[in-house]
């Protein structure tokens, strides 16, 4: 049981700097949130740990976070601004993945001893890399849409949860589709692809629960 409480205060810890980002640093800590974010949920993914006696990678919920963010960037600033942070996000994602197949590419020094490490890390197959960009940038997008819809029909204040929690599962279920289907669909076995895009969603779906009290604490804080 250890991956599962350590795995819920990750959850928390990884909240809990959003907000500090967010409370020091108001909206420009919410962009820079986004790139950290993106960032970090790629390297974290090339690991797989076993949670619930599920198989899974980790990632979820650091790309969790970057739904959070614009769905504060959205409640409280607009959809101008969350769409921005959609496309500093994307272009985050796309320098690192290009800069670091470059890196790869210089040959090491006899001496270099991190060559093989960077490249278990940083060395993505096209369809993978493919994959993570469209899904990234359609289920942002989709997010920053589904919660303006919601607004219309639910734009009290005490129903921030609705549209936070509606919007970011469906786009999370875009996302893990999208993602899934352009990086595994004729390489793995259908039923193993099944396996993968249900656990891989679920796992999103339990972290989108997971940050809506987070969402109600950051729109208390001054603009």
């Amino acid at each position: 049981m250890f991956n599962e409480w350590f795995g819920l205060i990750f959850v928390i810890i990884n909240f809990c700097f959003v907000l500090m980002f967010y409370r020091l640093f108001g909206k420009t800590g919410l962009f820079v949130w986004i790139g950290i974010s993106t960032v970090l949920a790629n390297l974290q993914v090339v690991k797989m740990i076993e949670i619930f006696g599920l198989t899974a990678t980790l990632g979820n919920t650091m790309y969790g976070t970057a739904f959070l963010v614009t769905d504060i960037l959205n409640e409280r600033y607009g959809k101008q601004d969350a769409k921005k942070a959609v496309w500093l996000g994307f272009l985050t994602l796309l320098s690192m993945t290009v800069i670091m197949q470059l890196v790869l590419l210089f040959k090491p020094h006899e001496i270099d001893f991190a060559q093989d490490a960077l490249s278990t890390i940083f060395h993505l197959l096209p369809r993978i890399a493919l994959g993570s960009l469209c899904a990234y940038l359609v289920s942002q997008f989709a997010d920053v849409y589904l919660f303006n819809l919601i607004r219309k029909r639910f734009p009290k204040d005490h129903q921030f949860w609705i549209r936070n929690n509606g919007s970011t599962m469906v786009s999370q279920l875009l996302d893990t589709l999208i993602f899934t289907s352009i990086a595994f669909i004729g390489v793995v076995p259908f039923n193993e692809w099944t396996q993968i895009f249900i656990t891989t969603y679920l796992l999103k779906w339990i972290v989108a629960l997971l940050d809506t009290p987070f969402g109600y604490i950051a729109k208390k804080f001054p603009k």
